[in-house]
């Protein structure tokens, strides 16, 4: 039986990787929804795709009849978390309680909504800008919960990659191919740090065993086959893509979600609730991609 499927976001770098996916394997009914419906119609042209779904902006939402909910909706990039910080719980909310909203009507519809890693970096003392992010994505974790009446399964993203990622979106990985595309040489501290890219392809498996699972309320952690360390990523794209890149001490790198040494889960709920193994570690995922975009 066909699932009708909506996705809030469409314009968003995960549900760019994940809308192929779900043309190509399921067939099911999408209905996808941005603030700016035409760069969903273009992005599927560029990518050779037919238009079949249907393509709505949000004020349309409460009107179709949807089996899932995938909310791909945020900030999602270092440069937006930076320029947007003042409107990260507003946005998370706005969102969220229109899903909500939708399921105290459709019980049977299902929600998926992608929160982050960020959440493992909360505290309660000295709360900065930079935990905003993780903050809001932990309250909204939090209310998921006790609404446990409805069916919604919140998936932790630590890092995630694809060829339709913005390379001007102020990830790392984007600015080792911004540099080698313009044949500069990359600056980088001497810091090194382990990060987990999830695959499109294992992120659409993950989504697929929790559509196939009975309908329930809980919390799981995206992961790769295994993640990697950055001068281990550093070594592969100076040997296959030539970068070059230069340490110096005094660099100062800032995120605006907070440094993170170690960004990556141990928690393998995923497998014991779902039966989920990836078949992608970071390293093959980010040489599939980029291959693609290089």
């Amino acid at each position: 039986m066909q699932k009708r499927i909506a996705i809030l976001g469409a314009t968003s770098h995960i549900a760019k990787g994940l809308i192929p996916n779900f043309l190509q394997k399921m067939r099911s009914p999408l209905f996808l929804f941005a603030r700016k419906p035409q760069d969903v119609i273009s992005f599927l042209q560029l990518n050779g795709r037919e238009l079949f779904p249907k393509i709505l902006d949000f004020d349309k939402f409460g009107s179709n009849k949807y089996d899932i909910i995938i909310n791909c909706v945020g900030l999602g990039t270092p440069n937006k978390v930076r320029s947007g910080n003042n409107e990260i719980f507003n946005l998370t909310e706005e969102f969220d309680n229109l899903v909500i909203e939708y399921l105290n009507k459709h019980r049977k519809t299902r929600y998926i909504n992608l929160s982050s890693g960020a959440v493992y970096s909360v505290t309660c003392d000295d709360i900065k800008p930079e935990h905003y992010y993780g903050i809001s994505k932990l309250y909204q974790e939090a209310k998921h919960r006790s609404l446990n009446r409805l069916h919604i399964v919140d998936i932790r993203i630590f890092s995630y990659f694809s060829r339709f990622i913005d390379l001007n979106s102020g990830f790392f990985l984007t600015e080792i191919i911004k540099c080698i595309k313009l044949k500069k040489i990359l600056e980088t501290s001497s810091f090194d740090f382990i990060r987990d890219y999830l695959s499109p392809h294992d992120f659409f498996n993950l989504i697929c065993l929790i559509i196939e699972k009975k309908p329930c309320n809980f919390v799981v952690d995206a992961y790769s086959a295994a993640p990697v360390r950055k001068f281990k990523l550093l070594e592969f794209f100076a040997t296959k893509y030539a970068l070059k890149y230069k340490i110096k001490d005094n660099l100062k790198l800032d995120s605006p979600t907070g440094r993170k040494d170690i960004y990556f889960s141990r928690s393998r709920k995923a497998l014991s609730l779902l039966g989920y193994k990836p078949e992608n570690s970071s390293l093959e995922t980010i040489a599939a991609e980029i291959a693609h975009i290089l």
